[in-house]
């Protein structure tokens, strides 16, 4: 994404936030989550604040960021300021009219009593639940376009790294290539830590890796993703090390169709909870209902895991440029687990995956 595109792309952002800021009330809004600030301004640093006003905004940063802030943001004003954020509010420099929103769900306990006590005097504040997830569920694209590479880096490294899976590698070693190659590859680091978990361990969906070499016959389930300028990506692949059981066939192959399902079935206009219905109902009449506890995915951009929820519960209705995980899994404790994903976004009315790596075991 060129820097114009990027700044093109925060000034249309800013304005759709300040038109619902108006039409709820707001006269202004403290923005506390990192995420966000980025989304809205290409601020990268690990420590800021942004205030939102119709008439200015203003990034908060410490001096450590000088540079950065005046590198990187050009759609508010950066403001270096010794005294911290609350001093600042308290300050009564910056207008804050009669009513401040506040992330209610991206603010520590400490901080939030902070600030209303720093404008408790001169404006109410309320508390606001998920005020940009509408906004960051829609992808533009170049935000794709680093998805992609992003993607791209992560399928590479997989195919690196599975002809390295031996009785003689740990789970940790693994996870270790994982990580060091993302990084030689282009990427800024890890989405998440990578998961590499064998047989019976496999059946834990989140596993850490552990020391435990990969044993022959064994189920692997490698879960991994990185982060390009910002953006993050996901996948999952189970592999079998040598010829696998009957059963681990049969689990693997109604895995792999009901991710396919899900990647088939998807259509803009239909709610979240239909499509991971779908696949649930999919895999409970093979008489694996049961096994499948976890959503059938997630929302993903800046942060590995969004707003929007796919899972039985999800109201959101897909649409064009939405992007998302389609993950199921079958996971039976003491035996082995299977989970098999894809990102994808949502394109001309259905689902294209961002991932090219197969999906054979």
């Amino acid at each position: 994404m060129s820097i114009s595109d990027r700044e093109a792309w925060q000034r249309a952002s800013l304005e759709r936030v300040l038109l619902k800021m108006d039409s709820l009330g707001f006269n202004a809004f403290v923005v506390t989550d990192l995420p966000s600030i980025r989304w809205l301004t290409g601020f990268s640093g690990s420590s800021a604040r942004l205030l939102l006003t119709p008439r200015a905004s203003w990034l908060f940063t410490d001096s450590r960021y000088r540079v950065q802030a005046r590198d990187e943001v050009r759609v508010v004003e950066p403001v270096i300021d010794a005294e911290g954020f609350v001093a600042a509010l308290h300050s009564g420099r910056y207008p804050l009219g009669g009513c401040v929103a506040l992330q209610s769900d991206r603010v520590s306990w400490h901080e939030a009593t902070r600030i209303i006590a720093a404008v408790d005097e001169r404006c109410r504040v309320v508390p606001v639940d998920g005020f940009f997830d509408e906004f960051r569920m829609v992808k533009s694209p170049g935000e794709l376009l680093l998805m992609q590479r992003a993607a791209d880096i992560s399928c590479q490294v997989l195919g690196e790294v599975i002809p390295m899976i031996s009785s003689s590698m740990s789970e940790c070693d693994i996870a270790a290539e994982i990580s060091c190659r993302h990084r030689k590859l282009g990427a800024q680091k890890d989405s998440f830590d990578p998961i590499v978990a064998s047989g019976p361990r496999g059946a834990m969906p989140h596993a850490q890796p552990s020391d435990a070499h990969f044993e022959p016959g064994a189920l692997i389930v490698i879960d991994m993703g990185c982060m390009v300028d910002g953006y993050a990506s996901d996948q999952t692949r189970t592999v079998g090390l040598g010829p696998v059981c009957a059963e681990a066939k049969e689990v693997y192959g109604i895995v792999l169709e009901a991710q396919q399902l899900g990647v088939r079935s998807a259509r803009c206009g239909m709610r979240a909870s239909e499509l991971d219905g779908i696949v649930r109902s999919f895999i409970a009449g093979h008489g694996y209902g049961d096994a499948f506890g976890h959503g059938l995915g997630h929302g993903i951009g800046l942060e590995v895991h969004e707003g929007l929820h796919i899972s039985p519960k999800g109201e959101t209705v897909l649409q064009e440029g939405m992007v998302f995980t389609i993950e199921p899994g079958i996971y039976l404790e003491g035996k082995f687990g299977v989970r098999i994903e894809d990102t994808v976004v949502m394109e001309a009315g259905q689902a294209r995956s961002l991932q090219n790596y197969p999906r054979e075991l």
